[in-house]
């Protein structure tokens, strides 16, 4: 594992710095930086030897041929940004979406396993965290307890030694998101056993509890939760701190509550944003043209927070939580050199970034791409089985009703599923998931998808399986088949033509390209179905979703139809080739 600290000689050689006997890499002259344990704007120098901040204050260092000197009179630095909830698989990958992020001060994420968790044992997933740890770019961890969904030998995946040796990781800083409460409060012991082996490491443990009672919050604390990210109201938002929580504040493309949030805060004079962070919690590429933790930072001044506490809820405050100061979250000696310079206060999108100490942005331009992850350990998505006519049989007596983009319902089935194709005059469509390995296939109807979608599909999904709707058996068959030529990807087609695609090729999860071209596909896509019918916000978060047991009422999954609510299999998926 890479090592996270510096070495012996280089501690020496950052001494000599100190001293004046070396001079550093760089200087920053005649700052105006922003210091997080005062809260004010300080005057001063910074020295950068590699990739730390070597001394930060009046004096000068030792100046030689070697060491870059830049004068910032006139602007103003502030810590790199870093996003506390990052969930860095939303069609794009962690590598890509970091780069992209980068470019707009966000210099750390503290990212999800699942996906990674799921499709690799931990060796390899071991090495890709190591690859991306060595890029100038922080990356830390959570490691989650349960899949959110039901998992077909879920017990042999989540074992006490594959979620320990995460938990072992220093880069691993907490357990989580709890999605899974349910089963804790339940009284889940090998939950509560993971729980405790963080705690004990001084990790934190990130709760899942949308619209949860005072008297759930109080459990879950009891449990051993420390924070959560789902408030949906001001007076959530203060239930949460009033049980000692740590609360980060949403803005996502599926939960844009940020600015209500903010403005219900500044309304009520709550002085509480020294305890507060902010996330984007995973939202699809399109949402980010306009910033990833820079937008949320914009929101908080629009919204009427102090300029100093809007940009300490993007980096001290998350450092400081998460008990990483040492290291992050200020400009002060001894901390990553991971520094955003400002043309104006009021802007918090850099003409300057320098992360790890290397200039990534400079003068507005993008001077420095982050390197390329090799995702070849992942294994490839390879459809090697046929489709056939018995796989299209819907007579479920019941489908699923899309309430909105992620809360599913059922509802009984009127309409005649013995057909080719079903009527454009309402909103129902054929669905099934269907094994990436062939081996099982679930089918029933969804309503409420889309009226005019004839072949849809998708490897994007919560476990890699693949999703197909549509209201032709014929262009839901070709959509199949064109993912598995494209090993991966988001397909619709229309009378047996390609209407879009997005091709997914890592995984079959993850697109391979920049952000930009990925945000041009998605668009065209989501253009796509809207223009069939989709009238729901976010028909990404609907695929990734339907397999999702943390959200009611219904859901699909490699076990069967799934009731949330009584936790039972309403009807078990058909092993495919035995009847």
């Amino acid at each position: 594992m890479v090592n996270p600290l510096w070495r012996n000689t280089e501690i020496r050689k950052q001494l000599k710095i100190v001293s004046k006997e070396l001079s550093p890499d760089l200087v920053l002259t005649n700052a105006t930086y922003l210091h997080g344990i005062f809260k004010k704007w300080m005057t001063g120098n910074i020295w950068i030897n590699g990739d730390r901040i070597i001394y930060a204050g009046q004096d000068m260092p030792k100046i030689d041929d070697s060491t870059e000197v830049v004068d910032v009179s006139d602007k103003w630095i502030v810590p790199g940004y870093i996003e506390p909830h990052v969930h860095p698989y939303q069609l794009y990958n962690p590598q890509q979406f970091a780069d992209y992020a980068a470019q707009g001060g966000t210099t750390g994420f503290i990212s999800d396993n699942l996906p990674l968790f799921l499709s690799l044992e931990n060796e390899k997933a071991f090495t890709l965290l190591d690859r991306m740890a060595e890029l100038p770019f922080t990356f830390y961890w959570w490691t989650r307890f349960d899949s959110q969904t039901e998992l077909v030998g879920e017990d042999q995946k989540f074992t006490s030694k594959a979620v320990g040796e995460w938990l072992e990781r220093p880069d691993v800083i907490l357990g989580g998101e709890l999605t899974g409460w349910p089963k804790l409060l339940a009284g889940d012991d090998q939950m509560l056993y993971w729980i405790q082996k963080a705690k004990i490491s001084l990790k934190k443990i990130e709760g899942h509890f949308p619209g949860a009672s005072e008297k759930t919050l109080a459990r879950m604390k009891l449990l051993g939760a420390d924070g959560d990210h789902e408030a949906m109201t001001v007076d959530e938002v203060e239930m949460r701190l009033l049980h000692g929580y740590g609360v980060t504040l949403r803005h996502s493309s599926i939960r844009p509550d940020l600015p209500q949030l903010l403005s219900g805060i500044v309304e009520r004079e709550l002085n509480v944003f020294d305890k507060l962070m902010m996330t984007t919690d995973g939202s699809t590429p399109v949402f980010h043209k306009d910033g990833v933790m820079d937008l949320c930072i914009q929101i908080a001044l629009d919204a009427g927070v102090p300029a100093i506490d809007a940009y300490m809820m993007a980096s001290y405050n998350v450092a400081r939580y998460y008990n990483l100061t040492s290291l992050h979250g200020l400009i002060a000696t001894g901390r990553y050199a991971n520094l955003n310079i400002l043309d104006s206060i009021d802007n918090p999108v850099p003409s300057g970034v320098i992360s790890k100490g290397g200039w990534l942005k400079r003068d507005g331009q993008k001077v420095r791409s982050l390197d390329d992850v090799d995702w070849s350990v992942l294994p490839e998505l390879n459809l090697d089985f046929e489709l056939t006519d018995d796989d299209f049989q819907f007579s479920m007596p019941f489908g699923v009703d899309m309430v909105n983009d992620v809360i599913t319902k059922p509802y009984s089935v009127s309409v005649d599923t013995n057909v080719e194709r079903l009527s454009k005059e309402h909103g129902e469509s054929f669905l099934m998931l269907i094994d990436r390995n062939g081996k099982w296939r679930v089918n029933t109807l969804i309503k409420g998808f889309a009226t005019e979608v004839d072949g849809f599909a998708s490897s994007y999904t919560n476990t890699g399986d693949i999703v197909l709707i549509g209201k032709s058996r014929q262009d839901m068959w070709q959509a199949f088949e064109r993912v598995k030529r494209l090993k991966g990807g988001i397909v619709l087609i229309e009378d047996g033509e390609i209407v879009c695609e997005l091709p997914l090729p890592i995984g079959g999860i993850m697109s391979d390209l920049p952000m930009e071209p990925l945000m041009e596909q998605e668009t065209a896509l989501k253009s796509a179905l809207k223009e069939r019918g989709y009238e729901h916000g976010d028909a990404v978060y609907t695929l990734l979703f339907l397999m999702a047991t943390h959200l009611p009422y219904v859901r699909i999954t490699q076990k069967g139809i799934y009731d949330v609510m009584n936790k039972t299999i309403l009807f078990p998926a058909f092993m495919r080739g035995q009847g």
